[in-house]
């Protein structure tokens, strides 16, 4: 009976560290595209007028995670998480001030997405 309880002990420990090593849930959110990375497909709206009112950026990709973080030129902002393939961010008026290029991107499950150019004109 002994023997029996521990083979069931092993294999229950190789089964934990083969999933948090696959980033099957517990290690990782961030696995829905297939690479283990998360991915910017497309940002909306992707430019602005200079002196816009605040708005909310919707981010389209994939891998994203519920612990999702938006970047906007380099600063973290809360991030509203919708699905794996959605995340969106409210952009401030002092954001878009000035005309420029804002790199953005998405950090989830320790990795960061690619980045994707905001304009402001």
């Amino acid at each position: 009976m002994a023997r029996i309880s521990l083979n069931f002990l092993a294999f229950s420990f190789l089964a934990t560290i083969t999933m948090i090593g696959a980033g099957c849930g517990y290690g990782s959110h961030n696995y829905m595209n297939g690479t283990g990375m998360p991915k910017v497909a497309q940002l909306s709206p992707n430019s602005v007028p200079q002196g816009s009112a605040p708005f909310t950026m919707t981010i389209e990709g994939s891998g994203f995670g519920s612990d999702s973080l938006v970047y906007w030129a380099g600063a973290s902002r809360a991030t509203n998480y919708g699905s794996a393939s959605q995340v969106s961010v409210n952009v401030t008026a002092d954001d878009i001030a000035n005309p420029g290029m804002v790199q953005v991107y998405v950090h989830s499950g320790g990795t960061n997405s690619n980045a994707m150019t905001f304009t402001i004109q």
